[in-house]
């Protein structure tokens, strides 16, 4: 991805004006707030959902060597992303300055990584893989296609796209995000919308399937969840997607 920008950077900065930079040192225990009810810290649905890229992508036998973090915040996927086989960069792109400015703080020793607003980053559509993980329901909906488009341009053809969200169909899903500062007011998508946003976007929407069905105090029914993964009642889901190949 290089620069001048081809979309508006008011196009993609709304979570910075909705408070996020207000949030950018103490990101971590606001979410925690709300994660706290079902028994697990953000790093169990973390690498929970890398684990579940993870082996989607060895499905596909594909391997990303560059990596787009769209909506990256303070940074934390970056070093699960690079564990992804093949992975040899991140680019983490988010509207919120401070949040940027502590993602650069934290993870400059990690390399292989760099971090800016998405105003100075023209998609190239030489991405691999773009990841995105809880960010739409913060982008109002007039701006979401703009948002998508802004993705679906940074990859290259045949690039995949790791859309996931949190369910609103998922009633322990609205409970956590009402116990957040910053996801109060959110506005969530269901799976249905997520994969009307994604094909209307241009992608080619390969699955989507839901985690995170059972709080830890169920813990000892989690084996069920890989069975259960086609019903669309998870705690979040993903809709995996690629870009034409032509």
């Amino acid at each position: 991805m290089s620069s001048p920008p081809n979309i508006s950077p008011q196009n993609v900065s709304d979570r910075a004006s909705s408070g996020f930079d207000e949030f950018a040192n103490n990101y971590e225990a606001a979410l925690q707030q709300g994660l706290s009810a079902t028994g697990e810290s953000k790093d169990f649905f973390a690498q929970g959902r890398i684990r579940y890229l993870q082996k989607q992508l060895a499905r596909l036998s594909f391997i990303p060597s560059r990596i787009l973090d769209f909506g990256c915040g303070t940074g934390t996927s970056v070093p699960l992303l690079l564990t992804l086989p093949g992975a040899t960069t991140v680019t983490g792109v988010d509207p919120s300055e401070e949040s940027l400015k502590t993602a650069a703080e934290n993870y400059a020793a990690v390399g292989k990584v760099t971090f800016a607003t998405a105003d100075r980053l023209t998609p190239a559509g030489d991405i691999d893989l773009a990841f995105c993980n809880g960010v739409f329901h913060h982008i109002p909906l007039s701006e979401r296609e703009r948002c998508m488009k802004y993705i679906f341009d940074s990859l290259r053809p045949g690039g995949i796209f790791a859309f996931w969200e949190n369910n609103p169909w998922n009633p322990g899903t609205r409970y956590v995000m009402s116990r957040i500062p910053f996801d109060r007011d959110a506005i969530t998508l269901s799976p249905p919308e997520a994969r009307r946003l994604s094909q209307t976007a241009g992608f080619e929407v390969l699955l989507n399937r839901s985690l995170f069905f059972f709080p830890k105090s169920l813990g000892w029914l989690r084996w069920m969840e890989p069975m259960m993964s086609p019903i669309p009642l998870g705690g979040q889901y993903i809709v995996l997607c690629r870009k034409s190949a032509h």
